[in-house]
C-alpha cells in the first residue's frame, strides 16, 4: 500500500511538472517578434527594429561619388563621401533619442523613435507600429551670399515618419512608412533640389533573408506631392561577428529624412547610388549623379 501511495504521489508531481511547462510554452507564444529587421535603420529609413533598453548605437555613414566615373575614379570612391555621424540612446524598449551630424549642409539632426506596437510570435499583435520624429538646422556658411546669410529659424527643417511593418515569416519582412518633412525655408543656397517648404512621401522598405547571415533588402519612397524622382535602392545585408553590412545601391547621396524627401533623386541607370552598412555603425550613402556608390556599418 505504501508503495501504491508513492507511485500515485510520483505520477501527480509528474503530471503537474508536465502542465506548468504547457503553460510556459503558450505564454512563450505571445513573446514579441525578434529581428524583423537587422537594424534600426534599413538602407536610408529608419524601421521599428527596436535598441535594447540603455543601449548606446553609434553610427557612421558616408556616401562616395558616381561609379559612372569608371576605373579611374575607382567607380566612385575618389569623389570624396558625405558622412553622417548618429547616436541614438534607449532610455527603455519603447523609447530613444538620437542626435547626428551630416556634412552636406553641415547639417545637425535631433530624432526620436517611440515604439506603439510589437508584433508577437501568436499574432495577438499583427504588426510592428513606430512612430519617428526629427528636427533639424543647416549650419552651412552662407558669408559667401550677397545678401543676409539666413538666420538659424530660416535654417531649420523637420521630418515625421510613422513606420508599419510586418514579419510575414523567417525570410520575409515588410514595411511601409508614410513621412512628411517641413522646410521653414527652401533657399537656393541649400543643397537641396526641392522649392516647396511640404514635402509628403510613402517609403516602403523589405527584406528577403536568403541565408541564416544574409538578406536581400529594397527601399522605394514615391513622392506624393512634389515633381522630383523617386527614390529607389537595393542591396544586401550580412551579418558577421555581431554587426551587420548593409550593401546598397540607392539614387540619393542625402542622410537624413528632411534632406531623403527634398534632395532630389537620380534614377536607374541614369543617376544611382551604391551603399554598404553595418550594425557596428559605419554608413556610406551616395551622391548624385549617374550610378554612385557607398557603404554602411553599424
Amino acid at each position: 500500500m505504501i508503495r501504491l501511495f508513492l507511485f500515485t504521489l510520483a505520477l501527480l508531481a509528474v503530471q503537474g511538472v508536465s502542465q506548468a511547462q504547457l503553460e510556459r510554452k503558450l505564454a512563450d507564444a505571445d513573446r514579441p517578434t525578434e529581428l524583423t529587421f537587422h537594424a534600426p535603420r534599413h538602407i536610408n529609413l529608419l524601421t521599428v527594429e527596436p535598441l535594447d533598453k540603455k543601449v548606446l548605437h553609434f553610427a557612421i555613414m558616408h556616401t562616395f561619388g558616381p561609379v559612372s566615373g569608371g576605373l579611374r575614379n575607382l567607380y566612385g570612391l575618389d569623389n570624396g563621401a558625405n558622412i553622417q555621424f548618429s547616436f541614438e540612446y534607449a532610455f527603455d524598449e519603447r523609447f530613444s533619442l538620437g542626435a547626428s551630424r551630416s556634412g552636406r549642409d553641415k547639417f545637425y539632426n535631433l530624432f526620436g523613435r517611440y515604439h506603439l506596437l510589437k508584433q508577437t510570435e501568436s499574432g495577438s499583435v499583427p504588426l510592428s507600429v513606430s512612430l519617428m520624429g526629427a528636427a533639424g538646422v543647416n549650419t552651412s556658411d552662407y558669408a559667401f551670399l550677397q545678401e543676409a546669410a539666413p538666420d538659424f529659424a530660416e535654417r531649420s527643417s523637420f521630418a515625421g515618419q510613422l513606420m508599419l511593418a510586418r514579419k510575414f515569416s523567417e525570410k520575409l519582412s515588410l514595411q511601409v512608412s508614410p513621412m512628411a518633412a517641413y522646410f521653414t525655408e527652401t533657399l537656393p543656397a541649400f543643397l537641396i533640389e526641392g522649392e516647396q517648404q511640404l514635402y509628403l512621401a510613402l517609403g516602403f522598405s523589405g527584406k528577403y533573408k536568403i541565408t541564416g547571415k544574409s538578406s536581400l533588402t529594397v527601399q522605394w519612397i514615391p513622392n506624393l506631392n512634389s515633381d522630383l524622382q523617386n527614390n529607389l535602392g537595393l542591396g544586401i545585408d550580412l551579418e558577421a561577428g555581431g554587426h551587420v553590412f548593409q550593401l546598397y545601391f540607392v539614387t540619393s547621396q542625402n542622410l537624413n529624412e528632411q534632406y531623403l524627401l527634398a534632395g532630389g533623386n537620380g534614377a536607374p541607370g541614369k543617376r544611382f547610388a551604391s551603399d554598404s552598412t553595418s550594425t557596428a555603425s559605419l554608413l556610406p550613402a551616395v551622391t548624385r549623379g549617374p550610378l554612385q556608390m557607398g557603404a554602411q556599418v553599424r
